[in-house]
Formats: structure tokens, C-alpha cells, sequence
């Protein structure tokens, strides 16, 4: 079998956009906004070191911790909601032309994962050079920004898959909404027991310096004054703020953290979420809705996955749901949030579902099934975001 799947990367040709410029990435002017010298101008010969890594490996073939299996297929398929038969059910398989029950394509990237400790653990050779290559210029934080798939052969239980990583190229450094930034890309092969190419991806990975963001300031330094006299946290309704764990003070006003106020981690804007985004600032809660078909989806995306239709508009949500899931958050702690923090995933009245704070609710009385009302904070001046409370609930 071979396909491709992907990000935008899969329809990038000779002339057309690549995937760093629609992410709001240009390549710096000669200098820096901030005074200082570009890293392709610095004398001790940053973007030779760091162009030296095109071409090395990076990670030698290892493989995953388990080899493939019914029952990690199976949470798989309920999670993602994959009712296609040939991932679980034999005789389906069989009728449709396979030997047997084969893993969804896209899960070969979750049979090579090594865990988080194991991950950790891994900062070493090439991958930890080039890390500590990044964070000497700056580039600390990071974000996920491509993903194209080529899969060469389906995989079966008992398959035993390893990867091994190359790095493709890794772009000049970029302006981008997040802060200056390079983009870069990796070629990853993944392999059965046997050596044979079961997979190829094409991974993109923006790193980028959050200090150098447009506006100046780390995380928008120039707008801290302005936010600490009015960012507090306020509710949509009649501009009260509201109360609980989650949906509490989204800054630490002097409070238990103590200190100023920290800012709340920015969204990263595309131009598939940024509408989103926006009717947000207004406290407008929007549905992505396809032009063709009419399905309502979230998160927002540039086609839609029922009929592949690209035009789209949007609806405004009734604002009712109920939990449809929850975790209760304590660590890690970040001096924006209060804890313990309530996670929550809604369902709305029109059927679609989205990750939120739940407020004026202690996380031992959070229930499935609960229903819950929208409700809006607003952290800073740059910054609205929905949260939801139980229904009927009096405000204080």
C-alpha cells in the first residue's frame, strides 16, 4: 500500500508558499528589530554551526518499547473515533483484502514513542548538539507546524517498528507571530523487524525565541502596564469576575504566587484558527461550518473531513453544553493560573466539543453529564478566552 497524508507541506510546488512563510514567517532583514546583530552576521559562526547539522542524523534506528497490538489499537480506534472494521474485526479484514486486522496508518508514529522519562533521557549525541545549538541563539520553545506521511505497507500485530531521524534542512531564521524563529525539518524512517521502509514522515518543527516577539518584550513586555491595571479577569455576564478553581484569576495579582502578574502562554495563531481567535475578542463563541455539507467541526481546519469540501463559514454557539470529560490539573504549576486547575472537555448543544477551564466549581464536584453555561475571561487586553460554569448557577 503507499498514500500520503499530511499538513500543507503535501501541496507545497515549485513557486508556491512554503510552510514557514504561512506561518507568518519571513526571513529577518539584515539586522534584528531588537539592535542586535542577525545570527547569519554573528563573528562566531552561528549559522555555519547550525547549518553543519543538514544532512546528519539524528536519532539512529531505535525501536518503539512494544511491538503492534489489538489492545493499544483498540483505545486508538475509540479515541479517535475510527469505526472503519479492518482495525479490529477479522472477518472484515478478511473480506476487505487483508490477512487479517491491520493498525491505522497514522498510529506508526505511536508505536515508536519512547515515553516521556526515556525521552528525557535521550538528550544526547546529535539531537542534544543541536538542542543546545538552538538555545544558544535563543531559540527555546517550540511548536509543531507540518506533518506529511508517505506509508508504504500497512502494519499487523506482531509487527515490531523503529524509526530513525534525519535532519533535512533547517531555514534562516524567521519573523514569525510567536518571535524569531527557525524552522526545522526532519526526514524520519520508520522500519519493521526486518529493515523493510513501512513509513516515511516529514516533521517540521518551528523553534522559536519567545523574548523576540513583534511588539518587543518577552511575551509581549511592552503590554504588561496596561495589562496590570485592567487585565483582570472578567465574565462576560455584566463584567463580574468569576469564581472556581480553573476559571478563577488568570494572573497572580499579588496573590498567592506572589510577585506581578505573570501572562497567560499565547495561543499559536494560523490562519486556520485566527477567525476563532478573533469572534473570541468579542466574546463570541463560533463553529466552523462547511459550505458544502454543512457539518459543524472544532478544532477549525482548512477542509472539511466528511466531504473534503474547503469553503467554510460559521455559526455562534448556543452557549449550553455538558462535560463530556475532565482532568484535574496540579502540576506542573505556571504563575498565571490558580490551582488545582479544571480541564475540561465540553460538549456543546450543536454537537461539537472543545478543550476549556471550568469556573465556580470545586473539582470534586465536577460530574459527567454536568450541565454547564458559557462564560468568558478575559486575561489580558490581548486575550479572551471561553470558559464554562454549571448551568443555573447564581452569579456572586
Amino acid at each position: 500500500m503507499s498514500g500520503r497524508t499530511g499538513g500543507p507541506a503535501a501541496s507545497a510546488g515549485p513557486g508556491s508558499e512554503t510552510p514557514e512563510d504561512r506561518a507568518d514567517g519571513r526571513a529577518s532583514p539584515g539586522g534584528r528589530a531588537d539592535g542586535h546583530a542577525s545570527p547569519e552576521d554573528r563573528a562566531d559562526g552561528y549559522e555555519e554551526r547550525l547549518q553543519a547539522f543538514t544532512g546528519r542524523e539524528l536519532s539512529p534506528l531505535r525501536l518503539g518499547p512494544d511491538p503492534v497490538n489489538l489492545p493499544m489499537i483498540r483505545h486508538w480506534a475509540e479515541a479517535m473515533e475510527d469505526g472503519n472494521p479492518v482495525h479490529l474485526d477479522e472477518a472484515a479484514a478478511r473480506a476487505a483484502g487483508r490477512p487479517g486486522v491491520v493498525a491505522p496508518a497514522s498510529m506508526v508514529q505511536a508505536w515508536t514513542m519512547p515515553g516521556y522519562a526515556a525521552r528525557r533521557s535521550q538528550r544526547t549525541g546529535t539531537y542534544g548538539e543541536l538542542l543546545t545549538l538552538l538555545e544558544e541563539g535563543g531559540y527555546t520553545s517550540v511548536v509543531a507546524t507540518d506533518s506529511e506521511f508517505e506509508f508504504h505497507r500497512e502494519l499487523v500485530p506482531g509487527d515490531r517498528v523503529g524509526v530513525e531521524e534525519v535532519v533535512e534542512s533547517i531555514s534562516p531564521e524567521k519573523a514569525t507571530a510567536l518571535g524569531a524563529g527557525r524552522f526545522v525539518t526532519t526526514l524520519k524512517t520508520y522500519r519493521d523487524g526486518g529493515g523493510e521502509v513501512v513509513a516515511v514522515q516529514r516533521w517540521r518543527i518551528l523553534w522559536f525565541d519567545p523574548a523576540r516577539r513583534p511588539g518587543g518584550g518577552p511575551d509581549g513586555e511592552g503590554r504588561r502596564e496596561q495589562a496590570g491595571q485592567g487585565g483582570k479577569e472578567r465574565s462576560g455576564q455584566g463584567g463580574k469576575e468569576p469564581s472556581g478553581a480553573a476559571g478563577g484569576e488568570s494572573r497572580s495579582e499579588a496573590g498567592r504566587d506572589g510577585g506581578p502578574g505573570a501572562l497567560r502562554p499565547r495561543p499559536a495563531l494560523n490562519r486556520d484558527n485566527a477567525f476563532w481567535f478573533e469572534a473570541a475578542r468579542g466574546h463570541r463563541l463560533v463553529i466552523q461550518r462547511c459550505a458544502g455539507c454543512k457539518a459543524l467541526r472544532h478544532p477549525p481546519g482548512p477542509c472539511c473531513p466528511r466531504c473534503g469540501c474547503f469553503d467554510w463559514d460559521t455559526v455562534e454557539a448556543s452557549g449550553r453544553g455538558h462535560v463530556y470529560s475532565y482532568v484535574v490539573n496540579h502540576h506542573p504549576r505556571h504563575p498565571a493560573f490558580e490551582f488545582p486547575l479544571v480541564v475540561a472537555l465540553v460538549e456543546l448543544a450543536e454537537g461539537t466539543r472543545l478543550i476549556t477551564g471550568l469556573t465556580g466549581v470545586a473539582p470534586e464536584a465536577v460530574k459527567i453529564g454536568m450541565p454547564v453555561v458559557l462564560d468568558w475571561i478575559d486575561p489580558d487586553p490581548d486575550l479572551s478566552l471561553p470558559v464554562f460554569r454549571p448551568a443555573g448557577q447564581e452569579e456572586s
